[in-house]
């Protein structure tokens, strides 16, 4: 089956609320350990809970399946949320970073992960709101 005759959504490809879960799980992992992650790291509370539920919950609907974060949030807001962090290309690169590490370990259909790549690469493009020589 080629990749436009799957109409199966993001979510039922990379298998539900279970992988969903484990990749934002072990994207939190890498920027929790990896060095050269740790200006996006200090963006962060010091535990990483909250932010992985709310990537959890915003991944599952992004990714066509349960609207979790808007049933509890409310509309995502993404820029406006992210709009007291400085994100320039270097930031948005160690975000991808640790994207594609954890795609890499949970997402064993090629075409898939490079789809879903893209598709986060678009998005972290779009949370930029700074150019990597200012500050916030």
């Amino acid at each position: 089956m080629h990749i436009q005759d799957d109409t199966r959504t993001l979510y039922e490809r990379i298998g539900g609320e279970e992988n969903v879960r484990l990749l934002v799980q072990r994207f939190y992992h890498h920027m929790d350990t990896l060095p050269e992650t740790q200006s996006i790291r200090w963006m962060h509370a010091d535990n990483l809970q909250s932010a992985e539920e709310k990537l959890f919950l915003f991944l599952s609907g992004w990714m066509g399946g349960p609207s979790l974060y808007i049933e509890k949030y409310g509309h995502p807001r993404l820029r406006m949320r992210h709009l007291p962090f400085a994100i320039g290309a270097a930031a948005r690169d160690q975000w991808m970073l640790c994207m594609k590490l954890a795609l890499d370990e949970v997402v064993s259909d090629k075409p898939l992960r490079d789809e879903l790549y893209a598709a986060f690469y678009g998005i972290a493009d779009f949370m930029r709101n700074r150019d990597d020589g200012e500050s916030a």
